[in-house]
């Protein structure tokens, strides 16, 4: 069933009324559009000033801790493999800095949850920093309470060097010889 309505039959203040609404329906719709428009623009004006004040704090921390400045914005380009494809990866910290003869990237987070290990894009930013510098270490700078953590990641084989198969096998050589050497003289 089909309704039609003929809105010439409409009392022309009923009419009135019905564009009004409509025409304030447009007017919120368009206000409330605009408007989380330029509450997202403001937030990310917002966060990237904070973002660069901690950057600046963090800096005369880590100065002060005793580690020593060796790159702003610090840019590094690795390589990764799809599917037997290289493909390149660019990436860019926050520091790099120097502590005697050790190497560490610094990133720097402000918020409540960016300052935290446990926060999922925390940690793989890390790690990633980690193994694309090919650093001594990473540092975790939370810039509003002024701390500065040392996370280690457990790499496996490049953290803890455990001997090689041919290590195994040259030590057993070794031991082998060592043993056929000394029964000749005993005998």
């Amino acid at each position: 069933m089909h309704v039609q309505v003929d809105l010439r039959a409409l009392p022309p203040d009923v009419l009135i009324v019905l564009l009004a609404a409509a025409a304030l329906l447009a007017l919120v719709q368009t206000a409330r559009i605009a408007w989380r428009g330029f509450w997202r623009r403001r937030t990310i004006t917002i966060r990237r000033e904070r973002g660069a004040a901690g950057e600046l704090r963090a800096e005369g921390l880590l100065r002060d801790l005793g580690f020593t400045i060796l790159g702003r914005q610090v840019a590094v380009t690795y390589g990764v493999r799809v599917d037997g494809d290289p493909v390149a990866i660019d990436l860019r910290a926050d520091y790099l800095v120097g502590w005697g003869d050790k190497r560490f990237v610094a990133e720097v987070k402000t918020g409540r949850a960016a300052p935290r290990i446990d926060t999922p894009g925390t940690r793989r930013q890390l790690l990633e920093y980690r193994i694309a510098f090919d650093v001594d270490g990473v540092l975790l700078v939370d810039a509003e309470s002024e701390r500065v953590h040392a996370v280690e990641f457990p790499l496996g084989a490049s953290e803890s060097p455990r001997p090689s198969r041919l290590a195994w096998l040259l030590a057993g050589a070794a031991i082998g010889a060592a043993a056929a050497a000394a029964a000749r003289f005993v005998l």
